[in-house]
């Protein structure tokens, strides 16, 4: 047999080879699918199994709970004395009280009621009889006025000793009598708390009263200071 003839009997067989090979390929992938299709269906028909359940409830009794009520401490009450100088008859020993309310942490109102003593002694040494009827009269006063805590913060007694404290400024409107006369009276003044507990308060206060006197038939404008000393409890 001739090359040329084997040659012509060698191309039929390979093209038969080829179309074997890619018969045999595509029966392959068609089984593999068909397995896969089988296990999909079985892993879809099998039964779920069971799973526990994910929401945990809290079996908590619960109890009503009262919240404490502390008390606000706005109202303040107090005692103070100290001395109280008129511009015409004399100094002397005042005393009184004191009732306020905290508006807010900067402001508050307070009213105030004091008693102290005036005499005309020096005038008696000029005029017969003096001025009033009796040399000594008692001298009443009250007044309602605002604060403003302009200075609040903390006194360091040595080193291991700390008070709040807080200074203010303080003027209001009120009334003085003695003497049967009744002047109304304008005050203004300063003062400083030092808080010793938080119920209660050293204070020291220092305040001018203004009212016009008419004196020996002159009418006119009298400065009157006063300084006190007391404590202040809070409640």
């Amino acid at each position: 047999m001739t090359a040329k003839s084997r040659s012509k009997t060698a191309a039929p067989l390979a093209k038969l080879a080829i179309a074997a090979r890619m018969a045999a390929a595509t029966l392959s992938t068609a089984c593999l699918l068909a397995l896969l299709a089988h296990g999909s269906a079985h892993a879809a028909d099998a039964p779920a199994a069971d799973t526990p359940d994910q929401v945990v409830v809290p079996e908590v009794d619960r109890r009503d709970v009262h919240k404490p009520k502390y008390p606000s401490n706005d109202f303040e009450i107090g005692l103070f004395g100290g001395t109280y100088s008129s511009q015409n008859f004399g100094t002397a020993f005042a005393w009184g009280g004191r009732l306020g309310y905290d508006i807010t942490e900067d402001f508050f109102v307070e009213a105030t009621y004091g008693k102290s003593k005036v005499s005309d002694k020096e005038f008696r040494q000029i005029l017969p009889g003096g001025i009033f009827t009796a040399e000594q009269q008692k001298l009443k006063y009250y007044d309602l006025s605002l604060g403003w805590n302009f200075l609040p913060g903390e006194i360091f007694i040595g080193k291991n000793w700390a008070k709040a404290s807080t200074m203010y400024a303080i003027g209001g409107i009120g009334s003085t009598s003695f003497d049967s006369q009744r002047m109304q009276t304008w005050n203004f003044g300063l003062g400083a708390k030092l808080f010793l507990a938080d119920w209660v308060a050293l204070r020291a206060d220092v305040r001018d009263h203004i009212y016009t006197l008419d004196l020996l038939g002159k009418r006119g404008s009298t400065q009157n200071p006063e300084v006190t000393l007391g404590f202040s409890f809070f409640y």
